[in-house]
């Protein structure tokens, strides 16, 4: 059958320029993805016109209707026409893109409204009349006069009414709801300073509040604490370590949670470059590298972290969402991240968030309704209290002993040992109330801080392949994986170039044993790809570190003298980390007095 050209009866096509109303609907595709991406392009213009106060409302969603409402310098009623206009701004000249202070700068936000609902702007500058100019599919209607005091409202009308096929990709009213919410909230925290409302006015009338961030004082630290009480809640902020660190001309700040205090999924991570909330795949690798050593592969840190640096080292034009941005040098703002982290959680010593102690006090409250409770540990209670000899009893062994007095160990943070609970749980008297420490958990912790403290002094011994392995690697995978030879050297695999895309396997961790190379190389490139690092290595080695340090430590059920319990308590004390498991578990759980009291009805 003979080949056909099948362009040879089609015409020729034609380049045609399109008109402002398509390019304008080509752009609200790339900047308004949803009533959340409206939300956020207008609160960032609120801000960036100086607001102290902004009000946001929404109906159906954002859907029928997005109002925001600010206090900021305005706009003067000759500019209205030109605020309409594509890449028409105030922000910048042009002459530096590199050198953005504001949220916006493409002057793209209201012409792309305008060309996709009706919008409608009301503005007042100082030392002129109020204004107001309307948009309808991206026509304008001449510029009115109005009646409001100095700021801008911005009312959005019919969202996507000019493109109605975008209003099948919208999600339920409620969806849509709760991201405007999320973009509100980054916001806020990003400006502590001002205050936020935010209305659900769906029906009519005044609506109901759904979320009010009212201005912080003092400084920016104190001021930033208060904010994230307010949105994440005071048990984030009470469990939060302050984060303050420079490298090489960035400056990390903010606050990161301890790691007993974790969520289940990475829903309680905040970024932010220059004030920026961002979504950045090297920062979040960065925070999760952090917590690396002391969280589950299921357990996610809390943290809201703000990078602040000069304008030249950063690029945010990189996306018409401006949710991304690109590093000149990545590698100094990952390593800032983890070690300010890392520092933050080694000064907190053996501190465990107090979640633990309410999560206890829970526990320990009666059920309303239902069947008895089953307990994991169904078996005859053995209670060692240090010098008490042993009496019989139908459901408890004591050992007696005289009374312990009083002794200075109370005063200490863990307080002095008093018994020891089914061969398990050292039970310590404190100042202020009692400790209830997992001795097996907590003797874990700290013999693994010593074993990484050891391999960190000594490094990873490694192990000579008699004959050599060798990894057939794509040419981009193989310069990739040798580009970070040297960390892997350092964890004990050492490999070389081998020709091609191929790879040498010489030598691999010894702590590891036998193990497949080519497996391990596959999964280093597999994190390389989706995270930009590979923590792969290290965890393995960690996880052996870790069954050791299990095996290696006081185990369940064995008694302990109260020199043996002191001595545990002390060193607990004097190592970091101590508070939480190899799987970032809490080790003990402090109840100060006032709540064992108010478990006993006294208060």
């Amino acid at each position: 059958m003979p080949e056909t050209d099948t362009y040879i009866d089609q015409p020729q096509p034609v380049i045609r320029q399109l008109d402002d109303a398509a390019i304008n609907r080509i752009a609200a595709g790339e900047v308004v993805e949803r009533p959340a991406s409206a939300v956020k392009e207008l609160v960032e213009n609120a801000l960036d016109a100086g607001a102290r106060r902004i009000d946001i409302s929404y109906a159906d969603g954002g859907k029928t209707l997005i109002r925001v409402d600010d206090d900021g310098c305005g706009i003067s009623g000759a500019d209205l026409p030109l605020a309409m206009a594509r890449h028409a701004t105030s922000k910048i000249d042009g002459s530096d893109l590199l050198d953005i202070h504001t949220f916006g700068f493409r002057g793209e936000a209201l012409p792309s409204l305008g060309a996709v609902g009706r919008l409608a702007i009301t503005s007042r500058a100082e030392g002129h009349d109020a204004a107001q100019l309307r948009v309808e599919g991206g026509q304008s209607s001449p510029v009115k006069p109005a009646a409001r005091n100095r700021g801008t409202t911005v009312e959005l009308r019919d969202l996507f009414y000019a493109t109605p096929a975008r209003l099948k990709f919208m999600r339920s009213d409620r969806a849509e709801a709760r991201a405007i919410t999320d973009v509100i909230k980054r916001l806020a925290m990003a400006e502590p300073h001002v205050g936020f409302t935010l209305r659900d006015v769906s029906g009519g009338g005044q609506g109901r509040v759904t979320f009010r961030a009212n201005p912080e004082t003092g400084d920016m630290f104190s001021a930033l604490h208060g904010r994230l009480a307010s949105i994440l809640g005071r048990d984030f902020a009470e469990n939060a370590l302050e984060i303050d660190a420079t490298r090489e001309g960035l400056h990390l700040t903010g606050y990161a949670a301890l790691p007993t205090y974790s969520r289940g999924a990475a829903v309680a991570q905040f970024l932010f470059v220059n004030g920026r909330p961002v979504k950045d795949k090297q920062l979040t690798g960065a925070l999760r590298a952090a917590y690396f050593d002391f969280l589950s592969r299921d357990r996610h840190p809390a943290a809201a972290l703000f990078l602040s640096c000069d304008t030249h080292l950063v690029d945010v034009n990189v996306h018409p969402a401006k949710s991304e941005v690109r590093f000149r040098e990545p590698g100094i703002a990952r390593g800032l991240i983890i070690s300010a982290l890392r520092h933050a959680l080694a000064e907190a010593g053996h501190r465990a968030s107090t979640t633990v102690a309410g999560a206890t006090l829970g526990a320990m409250r009666p059920e309303q309704t239902g069947a008895a409770p089953i307990y994991q540990m169904q078996r005859q209670s053995h209670i060692s209290m240090p010098g008490f000899a042993e009496t019989a009893q139908p459901s408890a062994r004591f050992e007696t002993a005289p009374i312990i007095e009083d002794s200075p160990a109370t005063h200490l943070p863990l307080g002095a040992a008093r018994a020891q609970v089914h061969e398990n749980y050292i039970i310590a008297q404190t100042e202020t109330g009692m400790v209830v420490v997992d001795q097996h958990a907590a003797h874990e912790r700290l013999v693994y801080e010593k074993l990484k403290h050891q391999m960190a002094e000594n490094g990873v011994a490694a192990q000579a392949l008699l004959i050599p392995e060798i990894v057939e690697l794509s040419s981009g995978d193989a310069a990739r994986l040798l580009k970070m030879s040297t960390d892997l050297a350092r964890l004990g695999l050492v490999i070389e170039p081998f020709g091609g895309g191929a790879i040498a396997v010489r030598e691999t961790p010894a702590i590891l044993g036998q193990i497949n190379a080519a497996a391990m190389i596959a999964d280093i490139l597999d994190e390389l790809a989706d995270q930009g690092e590979s923590l792969n290595l290290q965890a393995r080695i960690e996880a052996v570190l870790s069954r050791v340090a299990c095996h290696g430590s006081i185990r369940s059920g064995r008694r302990m003298l109260v020199e043996e319990m002191n001595a545990l308590l002390r060193e607990m004390e004097a190592t970091p980390h101590s508070g939480q498991c190899n799987h970032g578990r809490p080790t003990y759980v402090e109840l100060k007095l006032t709540d064992i009291e108010r478990l006993f009805g006294r208060t």
